[in-house]
């Protein structure tokens, strides 16, 4: 009986440790905060572009300033976990467009794909500055 008590005791303590280790790791999945500066590299149908990202997170909130090649515009959007989505309009000579952006952040990269409303789609990798 002392054996069978020690196994069933050795294996609880392994199930305590399992589940343990998966909420340690549910947390830190929680704690992406994309804050700061941003440098992305964007490929699309109608051609390549360099934009860079300004982004501050509040929770799940996300606002944040795009500067690139349609000029310049403020950004709203949600950090959900590790997914991101954040999307902004410009005014590219005189038609507005609305790019969104969905991806998935991994520390200090992102990466994902993009829409540009009426002109195509496209991917994306992003760095922190």
């Amino acid at each position: 009986m002392t054996k069978m008590r020690k196994q069933l005791a050795a294996v609880g303590a392994i199930v305590i440790l399992v589940v343990a280790m998966s909420a340690a790791t549910g947390s830190a999945q929680a704690k992406v905060d994309v804050t700061g500066k941003w440098a992305f590299s964007v490929e699309t149908s109608a051609g390549a572009g360099q934009p860079n990202f300004t982004f501050k997170q509040d929770g799940e909130k996300l606002t944040g300033h795009y500067v690139g090649t349609f000029g310049e515009a403020d950004l709203t959007g949600t950090v959900k976990g590790s997914d991101i989505t954040f999307s902004f309009t410009v005014d590219a000579q005189g038609t507005s467009l609305k790019e969104t952006y969905t991806g998935t952040v991994d520390k200090d990269t992102m990466k994902g794909k993009l829409s540009i409303e009426g002109v195509g789609e496209g991917t994306f990798t992003g760095k922190r500055q």
